[in-house]
């Protein structure tokens, strides 16, 4: 639902990837992002509107993106997509990152524009503080860079976090990016990247930036 800049490259982008695609949005114009190319279908109408739904195919879809410019429309729409329709796979562009805070908890999958715009701008202005590149709506969980001692160089990945709430998500490694494995050992020069709980952020930077500790 939504076919503005952010709902018209989606649906293209999936088109592309080889997925069946509706779009419905208020306005026929607008329809007119989707290019030529496109090869999905487009309906006009109110997209939480059950008989535009039901002309885009809602009965037989596997997921449903509500990503137009009113957080009202586009939480009802979801809501209607799961609910009503039994959707599986539902997602909500929210702008207001108190209200995305609140559906989250209700199990509504969102995207907090402004937030997540925020806190990538703030990691551009700020390079030198442990980078935040990603916190979820509830702000229970952060993924984030961490600064590493050397002593860990040649310690198992999994040992960097052993007894904390925290998992190392990835590793930034020689201008690549690989996802560690139970076996993965630590290299001079890794970035490691870890999904923490918020309350132990600090706790965990302070752990990764000392010297290494053999898990007990």
């Amino acid at each position: 639902m939504g076919c503005g800049r952010v709902g018209s490259r989606l649906a293209r982008n999936l088109d592309e990837l080889g997925h069946s695609v509706a779009v419905i949005d208020q306005s026929a114009a607008s329809f007119s992002r989707l290019g030529s190319g496109f090869e999905g279908k487009t309906v006009q109408g109110i997209g939480f509107d059950r008989d535009a739904m039901l002309a885009a195919g809602i009965e037989q879809a596997q997921a449903f993106a509500a990503v137009s410019s009113g957080d009202n429309s586009n939480i009802v729409a979801a809501r209607v997509a799961r609910e009503k329709f039994g959707v599986e796979r539902v997602v909500a562009r929210i702008y207001d990152p108190r209200r995305a805070a609140i559906y989250a908890r209700l199990g509504i999958p969102t995207v907090a524009t402004v937030a997540w715009t925020t806190e990538q701008v703030m990691r551009h202005l700020l390079p030198g503080d442990p980078a935040q590149l990603w916190t979820d709506e509830t702000g229970a969980a952060v993924m984030h860079r961490v600064e590493l001692n050397r002593t860990w160089y040649g310690h198992r990945a999994e040992h960097l976090t052993f007894g904390l709430p925290s998992r190392v998500a990835m590793i930034y490694r020689e201008g690549g990016v690989i996802v560690p494995t139970a076996d993965s050992v630590l290299q001079e020069g890794d970035e490691p990247v870890l999904l923490t709980a918020k309350e132990a952020f600090d706790e965990v930077c302070e752990h990764c930036a000392g010297k290494a500790v053999d898990p007990e």
